[in-house]
């Protein structure tokens, strides 16, 4: 194939990522971009073989279909609870290919400038981070590891020599092109990213999912200058820009600083919480009673949370909002930008159960409808509704917005026991007159719910 006709095939599968990019960031699109996307990243495969040939294609292809099946394995079965866990898994894999890649690039010496062995070094270094941050929010995710911050004496000052050390090692990889060096810095890096995750915790675990997200874009951009690939830098570029934009936006939906959801545990300010029960009194009720309350409401407003996607309950969920909305009801979703454990989450997870895009409604447009709804119907939230954002200065997560249904007439929430939310903080609303308890797995009580509805 000519240079001409690859440049041509190259800016069509950088138009086919802007585009898949552009379909994702709605629901209604988002099944079209995954296919747009799919679509450049066969052309751009395709065109590399077409333009350089390579010697080992059969073990090429062969990798290929290895890791076609295990990829295609993993989406079919995987759990909607599970997807940040694999979306995290993602991040890792591509900051370990961008690393890779950059070492044998150093090892073959390809080339001893400056500039190129600087942005070798620089995509070994963010590379290893990502790929072992990745690892470790996975772990924390799956709770193979506390989820909680892990902090240990002397801590600031072992990331400090990290942080130096890598530097040191990051120029004297530029200015000699050590394949030592190189690995070394590996070695370093891969441990700065488990300090970098380490002390994160709670709630701000999925922000530290679309930070690494940026990193695995960063990392790809970088390892495109470093194979002279115009495509990887453009596709590396759409990754790491809009995932650092998304970080930023959560960061801001949290009410905190970047800074402080890194590093805040070392001053012992993150998300630090307890997982121990409450025995303080509430008010429980049963799907009779409750039913009453849904059945006869004007309008109620559905918050869903992490809770919903572990008991898989979403198209319960929807049956019931459409047995309510038989009666007459008015019924909204209300959707918290870090609600579930990954960016977007529970907006998948009601596409799933085929939820109407249009009753899905973000924070800032659903919090000044609270005040005129009947019944607020909390399924499996807790820290995005938490009041203590707003009344305790000492709360982790005071300042972080939220959405206030504690101006509803009437609350009521869907909960397996009183144990704390991700963050380890009671919720004082839980302890509030107007709030009604009913304790149980959330698909069960759903389906108790609905059968009660229809009975009324």
């Amino acid at each position: 194939m000519s240079e001409n006709w690859a440049a041509f095939f190259y800016l069509v599968a950088a138009v086919c990522f802007i585009v898949a990019l552009k379909g994702l960031s709605s629901p209604r699109t988002a099944r079209l971009g995954n296919v747009v996307g799919a679509a450049g990243a066969l052309v751009s495969v395709l065109v590399v073989m077409a333009v350089h040939r390579p010697d080992r294609l059969v073990w090429i292809l062969i990798a290929i279909a290895v890791g076609g099946a295990i990829g295609t394995l993993a989406a079919q079965r995987v759990a909607m609870t599970a997807m940040p866990q694999m979306v995290a898994l993602f991040n890792g894999v591509g900051g370990a290919a961008g690393a890779m890649v950059a070492l044998l690039e150093l090892a073959e010496g390809t080339s001893d400038a400056v500039p190129h062995l600087a942005v070798t070094a620089f995509t070994v270094l963010i590379g290893s981070i990502t790929f072992s941050g990745s690892l470790l929010t996975f772990a924390k995710l799956q709770e193979i590891v506390t989820g909680r911050p892990m902090v240990f004496p002397g801590m600031r000052w072992v990331a400090a020599v990290s942080v130096a050390g890598s530097l040191a090692t990051g120029v004297w990889v530029t200015l000699t092109g050590s394949v030592l060096g190189a690995v070394l810095l590996a070695a370093l890096t891969l441990g700065l990213g488990l300090l970098l995750v380490l002390p994160v915790g709670g709630a701000d675990v999925p922000i530290v999912i679309s930070l690494l997200n940026a990193f695995s874009g960063i990392t790809v951009t970088a390892s495109g200058y470093v194979l002279s690939n115009t495509l990887l830098i453009v596709a590396g570029t759409l990754v790491g820009a809009s995932g650092t934009l998304l970080t930023k936006m959560m960061a801001d939906a949290m009410g905190r600083s970047l800074v402080n959801i890194l590093f805040g545990a070392f001053a012992g300010g993150s998300t630090l919480g307890s997982t121990t029960e409450s025995d303080r009194p509430v008010r429980s009720g049963g799907p009779p009673d409750i039913a009453i309350q849904l059945g006869y409401a004007r309008k109620v407003v559905v918050v869903p949370g992490y809770g919903l996607a572990v008991a898989q309950a979403q198209h319960t969920m929807r049956d019931l909002t459409d047995a309510l909305e038989s009666r007459g009801v008015e019924v909204t979703y209300a959707i918290h930008p870090v609600a579930g454990r990954m960016p977007g989450h529970m907006n998948v997870l009601l596409a799933e159960a085929d939820v109407p895009y249009d009753k899905l409604k973000e924070m800032t447009e659903v919090n000044p409808e609270f005040r005129t709804t009947d019944v607020a119907l909390v399924v499996g939230a807790n820290d995005v509704v938490n009041p203590a954002a707003h009344t305790e200065p000492g709360s982790p997560i005071y300042g972080m917005p939220i959405l206030e249904v504690a101006h509803a007439a009437s609350v009521v929430f869907l909960k397996r026991s009183m144990r704390p939310g991700f963050a380890g903080i009671e919720n004082e609303l839980l302890y509030d007159q107007k709030t009604t308890l009913l304790f149980g797995d959330a698909k069960e009580s759903l389906s108790k719910l609905l059968a009660a509805v229809k009975n009324l």
